[in-house]
């Protein structure tokens, strides 16, 4: 059977959750497919794959994500543990601008989340010792990275934490906060065009 996929009230995001098939051996997935993916998403290639081990719990990586010309769309997967994974709409006219969608992957249920080009990304680890996979659109460009603060009070963003303390990296403790950047995004200096509105074919139906 196909992949099923659904979609967000924010536009862009794309929900795929593989079937699985159970015998006495175990389980097996179609994990990925290339027309499948396409059909939701649109004419977009995958070129790199990257992974990345959290050992404690409430490990938070982000807010991250690329400037043009080196925009990343990432189609994220949870091979062991769980996280709760966010993304933040940053198109500068979206409708939902500043707005975002958060959503558990875990190994459990074996979601895989597609970000598009537009979203600054990032996500809490809900186990320790969490593995993360993730493919994505363009390639790492050191000088085209940037962030915003994870915890940002304007963005509202309830991390789930209950009174816990968040593993954060030195980088991510001094991203900027989201009214810093917005004037660079309204004039289209950091994020991608609103073509990305526009892509997904799936999402735009």
């Amino acid at each position: 059977m196909p992949t099923e996929f659904d979609t967000f009230e924010i536009q862009g995001p794309v929900l795929f959750v593989p079937n699985r098939h159970r015998d006495a051996r175990g389980v097996f997935a179609e994990t990925f497919r290339v027309d499948e993916f396409r059909d939701a998403i649109g004419d977009v290639d995958l070129v790199q794959e990257n992974q990345s081990i959290s050992h404690p719990i409430n490990t938070v990586r982000g807010l991250h994500y690329q400037a043009e010309p080196h925009v990343q769309g990432k189609l994220m997967r949870v091979l062991q543990g769980a996280v709760l994974d966010v993304a933040v709409d940053i198109r500068p006219h979206s409708p939902t601008f500043g707005r975002h969608i958060k959503i558990e992957l875990s190994a459990e249920n074996w979601y895989q989340l597609w970000i598009p080009p537009g979203f600054a990304h990032g996500f809490k680890t809900l186990r320790p010792d969490t593995h993360v996979m993730y493919k994505v659109s363009d390639y790492y460009s050191p000088s085209h990275d940037h962030g915003i603060a994870w915890n940002d009070a304007d963005l509202g963003i309830d991390w789930e934490l209950y009174g816990q303390q968040a593993v954060v990296s030195d980088k991510d403790r001094q991203q900027p906060r989201f009214c810093d950047v917005t004037a660079q995004f309204m004039a289209g200096s950091i994020p991608p065009s609103d073509a990305t509105l526009q892509q997904g074919r799936y999402a735009a139906r």
